[in-house]
């Protein structure tokens, strides 16, 4: 892998929430990640901008709305408001951006309407589809093969038997809407965008035609970045990311969080508990590529070493701070990060600046 060398602006973006229910700690872990490397970044002299989009129309977000009988976007409103606290509790610094996907729909009807001029996408059944055939490199953000592309696209909505697709992997740009549902005028009817091409228009809106970096939770991989790299790609005929982050899944009893599930840990239960800076510690605890299990142990770990580091605010001088970003420039090593400032604070060094690089307040 290349190393990371964005320019002046380092231009990030990371899939954001649905807000049709409390986020939970596994999307909590996965922004605490993209502000990890935003602040070193920042660090280095870069001016990173992170964009973290809501996806404000969606099918998960118009069921519930329906199934309690309120506005979807009053839901939306109500759900984004408890997720930027849990945010700031955690101590994520402020997006550069967290824009709305129905902020975006002239973008995105450009977008598609481009795809569509370039052969790159057709209109059938009410439906605006792209056309995967004709983009020879889809597949290669994955590297899945047809078989698991399949299976991946059935599991998160990708309906592989709509009798109206040339190839049952070809995805949705624009749908009709149902009667109770929000719709926007079009040249192909009035609707509603399909998922993926909301983040491409919200990402090359705010931040350009190139991302430095783009991700998410691993789950995101297929089928939602490669749709979006290659709507993206096909419109702009330039690279759309120079490197993807995918976050490990976390897990509680056995299972992947899901709110379908429901077998959860939300930070607001955990902040109850404790300090938000203890809980931040347990999550910085883990390596971003690993799945791994939430337990209440890490956050009793999480205060213990809490206690440790503030008990070293003001030691001696100590090359700490270097070793924190070493260990940072190593795919983002947090839980070594980790290890160095307990061992100097252990040695009675200071560890205030490199608990400061890490967003632990002491």
């Amino acid at each position: 892998m290349l190393p990371l060398a964005p320019g002046p602006i380092a231009k990030l973006y990371s899939c954001g929430i649905t807000p049709y229910d409390s986020a939970h700690l596994g999307h909590a872990y996965v922004y605490l990640v993209f502000d990890v490397l935003a602040r070193r970044l920042d660090d280095l002299g870069h001016d990173a901008r992170v964009v973290r989009n809501v996806t404000d129309v969606d099918d998960d977000l118009l069921r519930k709305a329906r199934e309690l009988g309120v506005h979807y976007l009053d839901l939306a409103a109500k759900e984004i408001a408890k997720f930027d606290r849990d945010m700031a509790l955690l101590n994520l610094r402020p997006v550069y951006a967290e824009p709305r996907a129905t902020s975006a729909i002239p973008e995105i009807l450009s977008l598609i309407d481009a795809a569509i001029t370039n052969g790159h996408a057709y209109l059938a059944g009410g439906s605006v589809y792209f056309d995967v055939s004709s983009f020879a490199s889809f597949g290669a953000v994955s590297h899945y093969d047809r078989a698991t592309m399949l299976e991946l696209a059935s599991v998160h909505g990708g309906n592989p038997d709509d009798p109206h697709k040339r190839d049952p992997l070809d995805f949705v740009l624009w749908q009709p809407s149902l009667p109770d549902e929000p719709a926007w005028e079009s040249l192909w009817g009035p609707g509603r965008p399909g998922w993926h091409i909301e983040c491409s228009a919200l990402a090359l809106r705010e931040l350009g035609e190139s991302l430095d970096v783009h991700g998410g939770g691993r789950d995101l991989v297929f089928p939602h970045h490669e749709c979006e790299t290659a709507q993206s790609e096909s419109v702009t005929g330039k690279p759309f990311v120079s490197h993807w982050l995918h976050v490990g899944l976390v897990g509680l009893d056995g299972i992947k969080m899901s709110k379908s599930l429901g077998n959860l840990v939300f930070v607001d239960t955990l902040v109850d508990r404790s300090e938000p800076a203890a809980v931040r510690l347990a999550l910085l605890d883990h390596h971003y590529r690993t799945d791994w299990e939430w337990t209440d142990p890490l956050l009793d770990a999480g205060v213990e070493r809490l206690a440790l580091w503030r008990a070293s605010v003001d030691g001696s001088p100590s090359s700490v701070l270097d070793d924190v970003r070493a260990a940072l420039d190593d795919d983002l090593a947090t839980p070594d990060a980790l290890v160095a400032v307990d061992a100097a604070a252990r040695a009675g060094a200071s560890v205030r600046e490199a608990a400061d690089l890490l967003g632990v307040s002491l």
